[in-house]
């Protein structure tokens, strides 16, 4: 569909804008008075350098054709406003004759979900777990109280599924839906993880009362009698395997197929706080640890038992969680030294130098503040990429993520925070983007619609909300209308 000059509205992505709007160049801010958002934030100092294969890949990803960009010759505009790249698609500058996913990403990624929030649901426990499907249709909330719940985002965030966990220990610590959007796994302080079919007509699902939660064993005979619990738990991309880290310094991969362990890694130095596989190979795997040290396990050359393929070194404190950027090179960290981390793992090193001379106190990140003292401290032997700041991992494994490839290009980074609130960075330039305030205790989780503008946070004061752009608090369109709001594009 091409918009012409005479115009008066335009509908993006199902929302209606004027023309003054357009005129006004309205279309790239948002005002929200709860939230802190700016359009072009301040960079942060230390990444006026950065200047490496990430930077150029994000620009691929998101950026906007070049004749698109042009002011005049050898001069470019960046960021190209929204009206200036629908104006160049109907002069046809890109020779192409309409958007190309790069020209998408630059014109949806302006569009941050910080609006609202909406309230899904309020419980009276803490929430731990907050994640969509890969596509969207299923989320999943999991809180101290045994309960799983799970929504139907596209049939108004009804709750499809309400699971009562079995021989739960202080509370449900991961869980992970299967590809094919039919199973769960859930885990807590054991080495028993469960997996319910969650495909079922079933809405209630009572651990063996109503229906049957299968117990997969992660634990060996050679534990003897020791009992450890599941901090962090993946399923592989065909949905045949899943990873777990678990507080006994392993990592564990179990074979669903077969129902049983396939490998098990003495991985660390202290608990295996996150793990993820880096790709849809399967190959390699991330994990962090409070030994605090990201490690990179190659399953295809384990010519030593349980050596890493190389260690990633940075982080003054315990690593909270890991997210991989999908092409088995970049990964982001959070970590209890209050800073998040992005990695490329071609600069890992093969030994890890322990470095504790900074360490000259006593700290628990579960009951005391971040000491002051170390705040402004480095690691001298820091392989990170970049180090971005603000935001506080205290309480709690508090995760990050990068944001969607679909509609961002992946060209942010988001976390929950101890101070109740949600950050948003910019990869890039280090600068925080935005800041989402309603929740009055701890951000533990929170996840990013993968092709809608549309953010949903849980938090330990039992809320689960989402926020939007602009949003209005409806449900999110039948997927039907979502195809026709993505042909406006092309």
């Amino acid at each position: 569909m091409l918009f012409t000059a005479e115009d008066t509205t335009i509908d993006y992505m199902g929302y209606a804008f004027s023309k003054i709007e357009m005129e006004s160049e309205l279309l790239d801010g948002s005002s929200c008075s709860n939230n802190e958002f700016g359009d072009s934030p301040r960079p942060n100092t230390q990444f006026n350098t950065l200047n490496n294969d990430i930077t150029q890949l994000t620009k691929l990803q998101s950026g906007p054709n070049e004749n698109l960009s042009r002011v005049f010759p050898g001069k470019r505009e960046f960021p190209v406003s929204t009206v200036k790249m629908l104006a160049g698609r109907e002069a046809n500058l890109s020779g192409r004759g309409k958007f190309s996913s790069g020209d998408c990403r630059h014109v949806l990624s302006k569009y941050l979900p910080v609006n609202g929030p909406w309230v899904v649901d309020q419980m009276s426990t803490r929430a731990y777990v907050s994640q969509f499907s890969v596509d969207g249709s299923l989320f999943v909330a999991a809180f101290q109280g045994s309960q799983i719940r799970i929504y139907d985002v596209e049939g108004g965030w009804k709750v499809q599924k309400n699971i009562l966990a079995r021989s739960l220990r202080w509370t449900i610590t991961d869980t992970s839906l299967s590809p094919d959007q039919r199973h769960l796994v859930y885990a807590s302080m054991s080495p028993i993880v469960h997996i319910v079919n969650i495909a079922t007509a079933t809405r209630e699902s009572h651990a063996n009362i109503t229906e049957i939660h299968e117990g997969l064993d992660f634990s060996s005979p050679d534990d003897g009698g020791y009992s450890f619990g599941i901090f962090s738990l993946k399923f592989s991309t065909d949905g045949r395997e899943i990873v777990a880290g678990s507080s006994d310094e392993d990592i564990y991969v179990y074979d669903l197929e077969a129902r049983k362990l396939s490998l098990r890694i003495s991985a660390h130095e202290s608990d295996v706080n996150t793990v993820c596989f880096a790709d849809e190979s399967g190959h390699l795997i991330y994990s962090g640890s409070d030994d605090n040290f990201c490690k990179v396990w190659d399953r295809r050359c384990f010519r030593a038992r349980d050596k890493p393929a190389g260690i990633l070194m940075g982080h003054l404190e315990g690593i909270t969680f890991i997210d991989s950027r999908g092409d088995g090179r970049y990964l982001i960290s959070n970590g209890k030294d209050q800073a998040m981390k992005l990695w490329d793992i071609r600069k890992m090193s093969s030994n890890a130098t322990c470095y504790q001379g900074y360490r000259n106190y006593e700290w628990d990140y579960r009951w005391m503040d971040y000491p002051a003292q170390s705040r402004n401290l480095k690691h001298p032997y820091d392989q990170s990429v970049a180090t971005y700041t603000g935001h506080s991992v205290l309480r709690t494994l508090i995760r990050c993520y990068f944001s969607p490839e679909y509609s961002t290009g992946q060209k942010y980074i988001y976390t929950g925070s101890h101070d109740s609130c949600i950050y948003i960075y910019d990869l890039i330039s280090g600068a925080q983007v935005a800041k989402l305030q309603h929740h009055k205790s701890t951000v533990r989780d929170c996840s990013w619609h993968p092709s809608y503008p549309m953010l949903v946070s849980s938090s330990w004061d039992g809320d689960v909300v989402k926020w939007e752009f602009p949003g209005n608090g409806d449900a999110l369109p039948p997927a039907n209308k979502k195809r026709l709001r993505r042909r406006h594009f092309y």
